[in-house]
């Protein structure tokens, strides 16, 4: 039997990226802002080209040097290059002017999943099961470019316009073909062996999907309390509380995926993602079709077209100047690829 990425042909997509021309500001119209973050915005935009859709993430040098963001920024157009997925966010393009950096990407129109569970409070198994089932043959095909994505949570799921998940947010994501140190990530998603500063590789993100799983099944991560230093003593001490309501399978799934030892964590064993795909809480489930979406998603959301924008929250506007090539660029050498 092939394997899945074998099913799946990155090749065409990407290279149909590399020909495309190089993007510039003056292709898009600017709509509203989708999202908001510590050195930049989200902005809805529509292709004066093509008439589609696309996000564009803008981030500002300066904020992105001021927090020492450099490696990670650049980490995060190398990777997103390089890689093509159905379950994964595709960037189209990137440019640059005096003042910001510009990458962009598909638009997904159908928001968070974040938003969903808190909506919901909890998913029933089959709905969690559809979301990790999607989950798990993204990081597979990271994993086997040897990326590590680092940032798995509900707010970096996005449904498309028939429900299915795409991860974005690839500012953590690092290519790392062994082991490597960087202490980053979200406080209830960190592995163990992230924070206490060991060597780590691809087996955080199976930590990760752990804590995902969980999160969907219980409205909550396991490890949460609001002080941080009391969070990862709870992470290290790895001791989890089960809610009456989980079923046996989805419980011994969780325990070999929250496991702090290494030798014992699925995903990370000689069969790798096989051993999770296996897991009785799996049963019944075709990856091949998972992977070529065949399988009718539990909430398909409301659009009304390819534009439309209300599963995001409404951020005021601000009158950013963009475009600017007339001001001094101190910057520009440490992005040199954008």
């Amino acid at each position: 039997m092939p394997t899945l990425t074998a099913i799946y042909n990155d090749q065409a997509i990407l290279r149909q990226r590399q020909d495309r021309p190089k993007l510039k500001l003056s292709d898009f119209n600017m709509l509203r802002t989708l999202g908001t973050g510590s050195f930049g915005r989200v902005h809805l935009v529509q292709s004066r080209v093509n008439a589609r859709y696309y996000a564009i993430k803008v981030l500002k040098k300066s904020e992105v040097v001021r927090l020492k963001q450099i490696e990670h920024t650049n980490n995060e157009k190398h990777i997103l290059e390089t890689v093509a997925h159905p379950f994964l966010v595709n960037m189209w393009g990137t440019f640059q002017d005096a003042i910001n950096l510009y990458m962009v990407m598909d638009y997904v129109v159908g928001g968070e999943l974040f938003s969903i569970l808190r909506r919901s409070k909890r998913f029933p198994d089959h709905v969690a099961k559809f979301y990790a089932a999607e989950v798990i043959l993204a990081i597979e095909y990271l994993h086997s470019k040897n990326v590590i994505y680092r940032d798995l949570k509900p707010e970096n799921l996005l449904l498309d316009s028939q429900g299915h998940i795409k991860i974005t947010d690839f500012g953590f994501a690092k290519h790392v073909p062994d082991i490597t140190w960087t202490l980053c990530g979200t406080p209830d998603y960190l592995a163990p062996e992230i924070i206490q500063s060991k060597g780590y590789g691809k087996a955080v993100d199976w930590w990760s999907l752990g804590v995902l799983v969980f999160e969907m099944l219980a409205g909550y991560p396991p490890f949460y309390d609001d002080d941080h230093l009391k969070l990862y003593e709870k992470i290290l001490a790895g001791r989890v509380k089960y809610p009456q309501y989980f079923i046996p399978n989805s419980k011994d799934l969780l325990k070999r995926l929250l496991t702090a030892d290494l030798t014992k964590r699925y995903g990370n064993l000689k069969d790798g993602s096989e051993d999770i795909k296996r897991h009785p809480w799996f049963h019944g489930v075709d990856f091949n079709r998972v992977l070529a979406r065949h399988i009718r998603p539990p909430y398909v959301p409301t659009v009304r077209g390819d534009g439309d924008a209300s599963h995001f929250d409404r951020y005021p506007e601000t009158d950013e100047q963009y475009g600017d090539d007339t001001s001094a660029d101190p910057f520009r050498h440490l992005f040199p690829d954008f």
